[in-house]
C-alpha cells in the first residue's frame, strides 16, 4: 500500500551555533517528522526557496504541513510592524504563501500549526493580533516557556461537530508558544476551538473545496507524550 507523502515546510536559521560550526541550516523540528512516520505517512521536508518552486513541490506531495516559527509579517495584512523585525522572515512568508496557493489550486489538504495557522488565515484575507500580551482579554500565559514544551498549559473548548471535537473531546489542555493570534478570520474558515480567554486556538475550513485544519498549539512538541497529539497527526495522514 502506497504511503501518503506529507510535505513539511521547513525553516532556516543563519547561525546554528558552535556545535554546528555556526553554519546556516535548513531544518524542521523532529516532532513533525516522527509524528508523521508514526502515523504511517512519508515525510518530505520542503526547504525555504523561491516561490516559483511551489508548484513542483506541491506536485510531489499528497498533503502539506505548515510548521511553527517566526511571526507572520504584518505587511501581509496591511498593518505597520509593531514587533521586532528580527522575529520575521519575509522570505519564508513568501515561499509558504506560494505553497498555500498551489496546494489550494491542486486541492491538496493543509494542516497548519501555530504560525502556519496564522499564515493560512492571512493568505485567505484574514488578519492577526501582532502581540496578544496587549489584549485586555488575554488572562492566561500563551507563551509558556520555561515550562517544558510537552506539558499542557491551558484549557481549550472545541466546537460540537468539528474534527477537533472528534480528536480532543469537548475540553482539553494544550501547550502554548505564541505571541500572535488570529484577529479577523478569513471567510473560508470557521473557529472550532477557543482558549479560556477567547483566543482562537483551532480553525477548520467551511469551504468544501478546501481541506484545512489548523491549531494554535504545538502537537509536534507532545506527540510522544500525549495520545491526542499523535492522534491529530494520524487524522492528517489518514483522513484529512
Amino acid at each position: 500500500m502506497r504511503r501518503s507523502i506529507i510535505g513539511i515546510a521547513a525553516n532556516e536559521i543563519n547561525d546554528a551555533g558552535a556545535k554546528l560550526y555556526h553554519l546556516p541550516i535548513s531544518y524542521t523540528p523532529c516532532g513533525y517528522v516522527k509524528a508523521v512516520q508514526n502515523a504511517g505517512g512519508l515525510p518530505l521536508v520542503l526547504p525555504v526557496g523561491s516561490p516559483v518552486l511551489a508548484r513542483e513541490y506541491i506536485n510531489q506531495i499528497d498533503k502539506l504541513i505548515l510548521a511553527g516559527g517566526q511571526n507572520v509579517s504584518p505587511r501581509l495584512y496591511g498593518e505597520t510592524i509593531q514587533v521586532e523585525e528580527a522575529s520575521l522572515s519575509e522570505e519564508r512568508d513568501q515561499f509558504e504563501l506560494a505553497l498555500i496557493e498551489e496546494a489550494i489550486k491542486q486541492k491538496k489538504p493543509i494542516f497548519a500549526v501555530c504560525r502556519g495557522l496564522q499564515l493560512v488565515n492571512v493568505a485567505l484575507g484574514g488578519s492577526l493580533h501582532q502581540d496578544i500580551s496587549h489584549l485586555n482579554k488575554s488572562t492566561i500565559a500563551h507563551m509558556q516557556a520555561p515550562i517544558a514544551r510537552e506539558i499542557p498549559a491551558h484549557q481549550i473548548r472545541t466546537e460540537a461537530g468539528s474534527v477537533l471535537r472528534k480528536i480532543y473531546g469537548k475540553e482539553t489542555i494544550v501547550n502554548s508558544f505564541h505571541f500572535q493570534a488570529v484577529k479577523e478570520l478569513a471567510e473560508e474558515l470557521s473557529v472550532t476551538a477557543l482558549s479560556e480567554d477567547g483566543i482562537i486556538e483551532g480553525v477548520e475550513s467551511n469551504d468544501p473545496s478546501l481541506a484545512f485544519l489548523g491549531v494554535q498549539w504545538h502537537p509536534d512538541f507532545a506527540y510522544d507524550h500525549l495520545k491526542q497529539e499523535q492522534a491529530v497527526f494520524r487524522y492528517v495522514v489518514e483522513e484529512l
